[in-house]
């Protein structure tokens, strides 16, 4: 039999797959992709995700606001990420976290004030996230993108009630370890596949075979051979081949472990 695979890190609700969202569907299916994880990254984006879920057997949800788009958040997003995150098919709620990556200051005309601020909302926003977490019970996917020691900071009070997926994994095996140590895991994406994804691949390596799992986060990051295209859930199989290829193992034990992962991080997964 093939091996099945999860693809826990997608945006189908984007416009990049309406004009063949079903033959995507199809393609995955064909490719052993067995659950597709679509992600929130505002709220109607996140709607739109539970609409996707509810249609689709082999789709889930994650609700949240993206950090990059911190800005625009309600002041108070907790009474939403309350009502969307009590649907039976939401599983985490993301994807949140800290973005210090294209800080205002780069912009004309802008400097460290404007910095600040934008760093106290995501700070603001992804605590928020966590609370909310907390009571319903739910892990986070968490964004990080050179933040990574404010991140953990935000995220350590809550070690032991919520678990984060730092999502997209590319930091070093130092930083890997302090995300163990906190009992939250990462996931690795179509940059494992690339020729200067060795530091990548290092740190896949260093992760225990039950603390990541797998996702393209596409419509990005397609791997090796689709690399430039359009990434979709049914290229998980590539990201898979050279995940076991670095671990060691086969694509059977790699099936087994990263989708046992993958259910017990996302509480509701079925």
């Amino acid at each position: 039999m093939m091996p099945v695979f999860f693809d826990t890190h997608a945006h189908l609700d984007y416009p990049d797959f309406a004009g063949d969202f079903d033959a995507v569907l199809e393609r995955a299916r064909a490719a052993g992709i067995e659950r597709i994880v679509s992600i929130g990254t505002d709220l109607e984006s996140s709607r739109r995700a539970i609409a996707l879920a509810e249609r689709h057997e082999c789709i889930y949800a994650v609700v949240g606001w993206h950090p990059s788009d911190a800005l625009q958040a309600p002041a108070d997003i907790r009474p939403a990420l309350r009502e969307l995150g009590a649907h039976p098919k939401v599983v985490a709620l993301g994807e949140t976290g800290m973005d210090y990556y294209r800080l205002p200051s780069r912009e004309a005309g802008k400097g460290e004030a404007e910095d600040r601020v934008y760093q106290a909302r995501q700070a603001d926003l992804f605590q928020q996230h966590l609370e909310v977490a907390a009571e319903l019970g739910l892990n986070c996917v968490i964004h990080q993108r050179a933040a990574f020691a404010d991140t953990l900071a935000l995220l350590e009070p809550f070690a032991g009630r919520v678990r984060g997926q730092f999502h997209c994994f590319a930091d070093d095996v130092a930083a890997l370890r302090r995300i163990l140590d906190l009992g939250s895991l990462v996931s690795f994406t179509g940059i494992l596949t690339f020729k200067n994804g060795a530091n990548i691949r290092e740190a896949l390596a260093a992760t225990p075979l039950d603390r990541f799992m797998l996702e393209t986060d596409c419509p990005y990051l397609a791997p090796v051979p689709y690399r430039g295209r359009r990434c979709e859930p049914a290229y998980v199989k590539e990201i898979a081949e050279t995940a076991a290829q670095v671990k060691g193992v086969s694509l059977t034990e790699l099936s087994a472990a990263t989708c046992a992962t993958a259910r017990g991080f996302f509480a509701k997964l079925r």
